[in-house]
């Protein structure tokens, strides 16, 4: 997509960051605070873009690189570039149709893209729009209920289910709390103030809705219709997930017949139980910062996982800015990486434009990147092309620290006195 004929709120915007500020000016505090925020300090969410300044590229000079490819081949379905849509709930409340918007830009860009199971528009409607989107999964604790949903997604004509499974129980509110978000959303005059201070947002994103489709519901949590979003004393059904386990993950295994991928991944002892219990797939993620601070950042782990489960398809999200991010994790192993926020920002800001034109940055990054780098495929990616920094520059050796020589005291000298 050309610079000239973007709309006028994309024409400044030139990496996915670029995003970031325009949404938060369009969206009501508290959506914005649900996209944006981490947990608890953010330690995890500021580690896991420093995880990826920590790897330096080596470049290849006088390299053929006029035959570029980023194709690559998942679950035997061939995608134009690397990099997929990560599944952010409340879709449709940053954008009208905001699912529908992220899931047809990917069918469009032919990359990826994974619905979540928060989402506020019918997991039906979404696959009808963009038939090769995957589902993402919050299990309930119930076998009956995980069956009710099973038969469902695979009814709406889903192929892929993603698992996630780093979510035990509810995320500290704390930072939500503070800019006003609760789920659902409760009714006060703050909200209501927030909604007439964002006019584009409350005519454009959720009038428009309200008119033509009523209040939007956790159509997809499980495979009843769940809670409206606006909503004075209902909660969302999180239903007893803590007791959730490796039993429950095979289970779903024999009821569910298309690819199983496992997301929340960071240990590679639970990637080999993973594949034990019958995963197609791993999508290596500390959900980008948003459950538990201080996790380690999915770049570290990367490559051990690969080690340890050479037979299964190993992913990755958490951080994803950049097209050199994209390269950085696919030479540590990952086959396809994933981001949230940035197409979420992109959906708020410019609706179906904002978010192919977030794809068109992503996907150039990457195509000058292999140039620069000088590689016409991704499968020639290797540790020599890129290198952790500490690789090159080893920190300096200890020296032996010589004991401290005690000098004697100098004599008392006298004072003349008797």
């Amino acid at each position: 997509m050309t610079t000239s004929r973007l709309p006028r709120s994309l024409t400044r915007i030139r990496s996915l960051d670029d995003f970031e500020r325009p949404a938060r000016s369009r969206l009501p505090r508290p959506l914005f605070s649900y996209i944006s925020n981490g947990a608890d300090n953010e330690v995890s969410l500021r580690g896991n873009r420093d995880a990826f300044d920590q790897y330096v590229l080596m470049p290849r000079m006088l390299v053929d690189v006029s035959r570029r490819s980023q194709q690559v081949e998942i679950f035997g379905q061939r995608f134009d570039s690397p990099f997929g849509i990560s599944p952010v709930g409340l879709g449709a409340m940053y954008a009208y149709r905001g699912d529908v918007v992220l899931a047809s830009a990917a069918a469009r860009a032919n990359i990826p893209a994974v619905l979540s199971g928060a989402s506020l528009i019918r997991m039906e409607d979404v696959s009808r729009a963009a038939p090769d989107t995957w589902f993402q999964a919050y299990m309930p604790g119930d076998a009956a209920r995980v069956e009710a949903l099973l038969a469902r997604v695979e009814a709406a004509g889903f192929r892929t289910l993603v698992l996630t499974v780093d979510l035990p129980v509810s995320v500290n509110p704390e930072n939500y709390a503070r800019n006003g978000f609760s789920s659902p959303l409760r009714p006060s005059l703050s909200l209501a103030w927030q909604g007439v201070s964002h006019p584009r947002w409350l005519l454009g994103t959720f009038g428009r809705t309200l008119l033509r489709h009523g209040m939007p519901h956790f159509e997809n949590w499980r495979a009843e219709r769940g809670a409206p979003i606006l909503s004075p004393s209902l909660e969302k059904d999180l239903q007893a997930r803590d007791h959730f386990n490796w039993t429950h993950v095979r289970q779903i295994r024999a009821l569910w017949k298309g690819k199983l991928v496992i997301k929340g991944v960071v240990r590679w002892q639970d990637a080999v139980l993973a594949r034990d219990a019958g995963a197609d797939g791993i999508i290596v993620s500390n959900h980008g910062g948003r459950q538990v601070d201080c996790s380690v950042s999915p770049l570290h782990v990367l490559p051990g996982i690969v080690k340890a489960v050479p037979d299964v398809v190993v992913m990755m999200d958490s951080g994803i800015r950049r097209g050199s991010d994209v390269l950085k994790a696919l030479s540590l192993g990952a086959r396809c990486v994933f981001a949230g926020r940035p197409f979420n920002y992109a959906a708020a800001v410019g609706g179906a434009r904002g978010v192919d034109h977030a794809i068109g940055i992503l996907r150039g990054e990457v195509h000058r990147n292999m140039a620069l780098l000088g590689i016409n495929r991704l499968d020639e990616l290797d540790d020599t092309l890129v290198r952790h920094a500490s690789s090159l520059y080893p920190s300096p050796a200890p020296q032996a620290v010589k004991p401290a020589v005690v000098q004697p005291l100098p004599p008392a000298r006298s004072s003349g006195q008797a």
